[in-house]
């Protein structure tokens, strides 16, 4: 008999019930809970970020909708809005802090010594993005007058293109704040785009044996201090044309592409 198994489930087959189970007596995520188990929690949450829901009425008549499947996710039921409500609210979030990190640890695993690059530095890729929130809900996420924002500035590793680091903040700290605060190891190479151009912190990077890739600004001044010709064909269309030695309060390498 051929056996049929949806997307769905089988994504859900990346967390082992044996670990999870191990993380809900770790937490104590069950102590007052009334038929409404953790397990049950994250498929709603799951359901809610693939399926895009907007609300909880969305996640609660999605699952409604498909209930004859939802003993094969290990669910018995659909949760009611206010079910799922006060579970979110209630129990410990480090509970799906320790299943992230179990999930990112059998990606890394998956992931390691797939690299596009011959050269062995790590390499890691820095931007921010923007998140809308209400801002009469969320005081905190100051943005604009009549709007509120987070800010999630994410490190993603090249090496299986997984998250590296992140922060949160509100919608106004500045990216190059948040890039200062961290720290890398030497040889690392940070890919950055213009919003972090910040001579001493470009300094800084060099001082400890950190490379680093960016977009220069239009009006950005630039003393190149040494120039050497060399071509290599690196693709079919582009090559290196020239690179030269120089950044004013701040060593860097400027290249020329043709």
């Amino acid at each position: 008999m051929t056996r049929v198994s949806s997307i769905f489930s089988q994504l859900l087959q990346l967390f082992p019930r044996g670990k999870f189970q191990q993380a809900i007596q770790e937490h104590q995520a069950e102590r007052h809970a009334r038929g409404f188990s953790c397990w049950t929690q994250l498929v709603a949450m799951l359901f809610c970020h693939l399926g895009q829901a907007k609300s909880l009425r969305e996640i609660c008549q999605g699952l409604m909708a498909m209930e004859g499947k939802l003993k094969h996710l290990g669910v018995e039921r659909a949760p009611s809005k206010s079910t799922l409500a006060y579970a979110n609210e209630h129990r410990p979030w480090e509970l799906f802090r320790t299943v992230f990190g179990q999930l990112l640890s059998q990606c890394e695993e998956v992931a390691r010594g797939k690299k596009r690059f011959r050269f062995k530095n790590k390499l890691l890729s820095m931007d921010s993005t923007h998140i809308e929130l209400c801002a009469s809900m969320f005081d905190w996420a100051k943005y604009k007058r009549a709007k509120g924002a987070a800010k999630v500035h994410l490190i993603l590793d090249n090496e299986g293109h997984l998250p590296h680091f992140a922060v949160i903040t509100d919608g106004k700290k500045s990216d190059q704040a948040v890039a200062r605060s961290i720290v890398f190891e030497p040889g690392t190479i940070v890919v950055v785009d213009r919003g972090y151009v910040d001579y001493n912190w470009w300094q800084a990077l060099t001082e400890s044996g950190v490379f680093f890739v960016t977009r220069f600004k239009k009006d950005i001044q630039i003393e190149v201090l040494q120039e050497r010709k060399k071509c290599h064909k690196l693709g079919a269309f582009w090559r290196i044309k020239s690179f030269g030695c120089g950044a004013k309060g701040a060593r860097s390498m400027l290249c020329t592409c043709a």
